[in-house]
């Protein structure tokens, strides 16, 4: 099942809780590591989830590690979330390094995020153990807020090697909702985004979402086609880092119900080149289309395309879009049975990788 942690929950609070936001059954951190001081928000910032106003810091150390029980072999997306918050009155942001055993994963840096950052990695480990680590890579002191995993199908976000670090995952809408758990039951988190070329379409009905991906229905209810409807439809993303391989999900249901003249056909490139065979979305019934193998974009711009076909008497269409990057990680982690360090400062011999 589901594992939250609220970092740094004080003794004197109840754990486990519910996060009223959410519905989700948050607990305490402290049977999952053995350092770190626990720490408040400032009072003053704006209201926020319960689990985002406490955390825990590392003022000692340059290596601690939370150590995590999972089951070998199931995919995880695990998500971990730092909230600065000025909670040490300092109004210094820290930066810092995680790392999943002995291997990076990405570089936490709050300045100029007064939200906090929130990154997500797909991965399955090879034990039932997993390490996760925040590493001192300067002056700042690492802190953490929460740390979530999420079970997930194992014939789902697959690779050739690897495993996914979260990108973009974000729906066509003209709401401004963040949707996630209980809207979406493996807790994805799906951000809105619209643009002034697009034209919103929607629908009240439920559409048949069973096709693994379980894409939640207030995702599945938008969607966005150009407000031209001879234009092609485009969206463009900057990378992170340019030189990073891309796997690529995207989500489409017809939302309105055609009339028997009617058709919605079209094709999809990225980067220029055709991504897959041509797609009519079916009315209330999810199709997903997505990458097999690793896709890169020249110079780190990611363009994709819609194009209408001939025999299409409407626009395309795009309900949602999920982008990855590959996470190679080097290091082995060793088998269930390899002994483990457990002083405080934890350094792993062994890994596990994810998303």
């Amino acid at each position: 099942g589901f594992i939250s942690l609220d970092c740094g929950l004080h003794p004197s609070e109840a754990s486990p809780y519910i996060e009223p936001d959410t519905g989700l059954w948050f607990s305490s951190d402290s049977d999952f590591i053995q350092s770190g001081k626990i720490g408040r928000i400032d009072a003053s910032l704006p209201k926020t989830l319960k689990s985002y106003v406490t955390l825990r810091y590392f003022p000692e150390g340059i290596r601690n590690c939370y150590n995590l029980s999972v089951k070998q072999g199931t995919n995880y997306l695990m998500r971990v979330t730092a909230l600065y918050g000025n909670y040490d009155a300092l109004n210094i942001t820290p930066k810092f390094d995680l790392y999943v055993g002995p291997n990076f994963w990405v570089t936490i840096e709050l300045e100029k995020r007064i939200s906090g950052q929130s990154e997500e990695i797909i991965y399955i480990p090879r034990s039932n153990s997993l390490d996760l680590c925040l590493v001192k890579t300067g002056t700042t002191t690492p802190m953490i807020t929460s740390v979530e995993l999420r079970p997930l199908a194992n014939n789902l976000y697959i690779t050739e090697s690897g495993s996914l670090k979260g990108f973009k995952r974000y729906y066509l809408t003209s709401s401004d909702t963040i949707l996630s758990y209980p809207n979406d039951v493996n807790d994805r988190i799906w951000e809105p985004k619209f643009d002034p070329e697009w034209k919103h379409i929607s629908t009240t009905l439920e559409a048949n979402n069973s096709n693994g991906f379980l894409v939640p229905q207030n995702v599945l209810k938008t969607a966005a086609i150009p407000t031209n409807a001879t234009a092609r439809f485009n969206i463009t993303e900057e990378l992170d880092f340019p030189d990073d391989e891309i796997y690529l999900y995207l989500h489409f249901s017809e939302v309105q119900s055609l009339q028997i003249n009617e058709s919605g056909e079209f094709d999809i490139f990225w980067n220029g080149q055709q991504f897959d065979k041509t797609i009519s979305p079916i009315y209330l019934r999810t199709t997903t289309i997505k990458s097999t193998t690793p896709v890169t974009c020249k110079g780190g711009v990611c363009n994709l395309e819609l194009i209408r076909t001939k025999n299409s008497t409407l626009p395309p269409l795009l309900n949602a879009i999920e982008l990855y990057a590959v996470v190679k990680f080097h290091q082995l982690e060793t088998n269930e049975n390899d002994g483990k360090l457990t002083t405080p400062e934890r350094f792993h011999i062994c890994i596990h990788t994810f998303i």
